[in-house]
């Protein structure tokens, strides 16, 4: 992999909340002789954060 973008955004709509996550990745394989597979693969892992008791 080349380069690697990460953007979130998170906005409502009504009482539910989403988490928008855009991935933009660029990659490139070259090979002398034979085929060569450039991976666009992403791992995404998104923890919800425990609230304080105030």
């Amino acid at each position: 992999m080349v380069r690697s973008n990460v953007k979130t955004f998170k906005f409502r709509v009504g009482k539910n909340q989403f988490i928008l996550v855009q991935i933009f990745q660029r990659s490139t394989a070259t090979a002398a002789g034979g085929n060569a597979l450039a991976s666009n693969a992403a791992n995404i892992r998104i923890f919800k954060s425990i609230k304080k008791k105030r």
